[in-house]
């Protein structure tokens, strides 16, 4: 009924105002912890209007959480005895959070995995808490899922002695409802194996979140109810993402995974595709700077070089404005859309229509924010790789 409603509403809100109060009592003046909390300042603008979402969990508190949970004392990584990243300096503790940013094939996941423990440091020193707990997804983990068994059955072999009813109550919370929490895995579809794997690591209660492009197959509902849910999340977390969304509200440290070294990014999210662009600007420079002992002839070679990359660049660059130009518009699109689903009285029986018409609209502008923005990630890392 329409009290019921109203009520879940104001816990919705309670709820995400609690993480903003929370984040802003020991947030430091670092833009990242600053752009952390107007986001969440948003998610709690709009929180009235997911409170129908079919997807409710909670990270409950690790076992351990031993301080510090893991380090790494100038390791490297790489594949076949070969460094992609080096000299890695990072201690990891409860209440850390981080994202992580650089180019395609700098090796962000290659750091992932060295986290992870699936890939040994070639050299420096690995050490782990003797109660680290690690929950690490990634894409190739939907693979890894047994095709023949049922999510119910995933979650058994996890914990044998629950009761039927309490995993099924679970799995509910991550939208595998009556039958489909007992049909086989084989054909669900991406954002299904997703949200199995999802949900098989947060029963595990891990105190280190290792998350590897989690969203990429997530619909909106699952991608706000992911990024809410870690707001409580009390171990350490280290995220890749295209989703700044999410990077926006659960991370308030930003690490640079570039030139083989991982850097702190003190710079806001927003900065990062700019410094992107800038990047890709001075390789070249640096390169024509290289060449200026050269003889006439290598200065003449040097100077086609250079015409014919600008040329190459060119449509490079331009993808990387209009993607600027587009996400400038959405966000301006969803600000509208976020005001007029501020308004209380929207959440009446009387205005049932209104705010459902709204929904759907600021849904279809979430999720083309979204993709404007992952684009427009791709496009700036595609221009920087195709400039070094």
């Amino acid at each position: 009924n329409q009290q019921s409603a109203y009520e879940k509403q104001q816990r919705e809100i309670a709820h995400m105002h609690s993480f903003v109060e929370r984040f802003r009592a020991k947030a430091t003046k670092a833009r990242q912890a600053q752009s952390r909390i107007k986001a969440l300042e948003r998610m709690e603008a709009i929180a009235p209007a997911h409170v129908d979402s079919p997807f409710h969990f909670t990270f409950r508190a690790p076992l351990k959480n031993p301080h510090p949970l893991l380090m790494l004392d100038e390791c490297a990584a790489g594949y076949d005895g070969t460094a992609i990243v080096d000299r890695i300096r990072l201690v990891l503790n409860p209440g850390d959070r981080i994202g992580l940013l650089g180019p395609n094939g700098a090796g962000k996941s290659t750091l992932i995995k060295l986290l992870a423990g699936t890939i040994p440091a070639l050299r420096g020193e690995r050490v782990e808490a003797r109660h680290l707990a690690v929950g690490y997804f990634a894409q190739h983990q939907l693979e890894q899922l047994q095709a023949g068994n049922s999510p119910l059955e995933h979650l058994q072999q996890l914990d044998p002695q629950a009761s039927e009813q309490s995993l099924r109550d679970y799995l509910g919370g991550f939208g595998f409802i009556g039958d489909k929490a007992l049909e086989a895995v084989a054909p669900f579809s991406g954002g299904e194996k997703s949200r199995l794997v999802l949900a098989l690591l947060v029963y595990q209660r891990p105190n280190l979140l290792l998350l590897d492009e989690p969203t990429n197959h997530l619909d909106l509902e699952m991608r706000q109810a992911l990024a809410t849910a870690l707001q409580d999340f009390e171990g350490a977390m280290v995220i890749v993402s295209h989703d700044r969304h999410l990077l926006r509200v659960a991370c308030d440290q930003m690490l640079l995974v570039h030139g083989g070294r991982v850097d702190e990014f003190a710079d806001e999210l927003d900065a990062y595709p700019a410094w992107l662009n800038t990047h890709a600007r001075s390789g070249r420079s640096e390169a024509s700077a290289e060449g200026r002992s050269d003889t006439a002839g290598q200065r003449r070679d040097r100077k086609r070089n250079e015409a014919e990359q600008r040329k190459a660049l060119q449509p490079l660059r331009k993808a990387v404005q209009q993607c600027e130009a587009d996400v400038e518009r959405l966000h301006a699109q969803q600000a509208k859309l976020e005001a007029a689903l501020a308004d209380t009285t929207l959440y009446t029986e009387q205005r049932k229509d209104d705010l459902q018409a709204l929904m759907r609209e600021k849904s279809t502008i979430d999720r083309q924010l979204d993709d404007a923005e992952a684009a427009w990630m791709e496009a700036a890392e595609a221009l920087e790789n195709a400039a070094n």
